[in-house]
């Protein structure tokens, strides 16, 4: 398998960018508007599921990173506090019950955009999940997981993409994660013209790779690399809980 494509893991790790935080400098803005663009539909959900209407939860969120990035929050964080999505959401906790009411007031669509957000898609996501049993914590820890796996599976994709392999993966991706599939192994095995020996080998290849790129993944919002196996154990309870 090729090596880890240069997604700015080295530069985007928490650790990092809480070092980052004590300054204003380019490198790190960038670094932090990558963090927040990945993590943002999970607030959203959160907002959601707090009761806020859908255009509300869009101009809550739009205004919150606005002002998370344009105010420098981050600056402020405490490195031995651990994850970011952590500190997010106790950020996010804060803006909305003391900063939003202020935020709202300006018109609709006045202030500037700092985030291109796609609220379509995750308003669909929050449209399926169960509404009687999530409370708005536990939508945020699980649009995040889901989020995580979503991001590792497209660069997984891409690679098979990029050696010829696309439709081998769309057949055992769910594999990957731990899902069975009808028939198991001698089904698949049949359908793609090859053993069930060779195919076990290469589902492990996959899986492999699969959790490679995982652990680069979480490794950008850990505060250091001990804390890996932790959080990818608590992601896959998340999902399957």
């Amino acid at each position: 398998m090729p090596s880890v494509p240069d997604r700015g893991f080295a530069t985007t790790r928490w650790s990092l960018v809480l070092t980052a935080g004590r300054s204003t400098t380019p490198a790190a803005r960038t670094a932090l508007a990558e963090l927040c663009g990945l993590y943002w539909p999970p607030l959203y959900g959160y907002a959601r599921r707090k009761g806020y209407s859908e255009e509300q939860a869009q101009d809550l969120t739009q205004a919150f990173f606005t002002r998370f990035l344009e105010k420098h929050f981050v600056g402020v964080a405490d490195p031995h506090r651990g994850r970011f999505r952590s500190f997010l959401l106790a950020s996010f906790k804060h803006f909305t019950a003391n900063e939003y009411d202020r935020e709202h007031a300006k018109k609709r669509g006045g202030g500037q955009q700092t985030l291109s957000l796609e609220f379509d898609e995750a308003e669909a996501h929050f449209g399926i999940e169960p509404r009687d049993t999530l409370t708005p914590e536990m939508l945020f820890e699980r649009e995040w997981a889901r989020g995580v796996l979503e991001r590792v599976l497209a660069a997984l994709a891409a690679e098979c993409a990029r050696t010829g392999k696309t439709d081998l993966f769309e057949r055992v991706k769910d594999l990957l994660v731990g899902e069975k599939i009808p028939g198991g192994y001698a089904a698949l095995a049949r359908a793609l013209g090859t053993t069930e020996g060779a195919l076990k080998v290469t589902v492990h290849r996959l899986r492999r790779r699969f959790r490679t790129l995982l652990r680069a993944e979480i490794s950008a919002t850990v505060s250091n690399e001990a804390e890996i196996d932790d959080e990818i154990r608590y992601l896959m309870a998340v999902l399957t809980s």
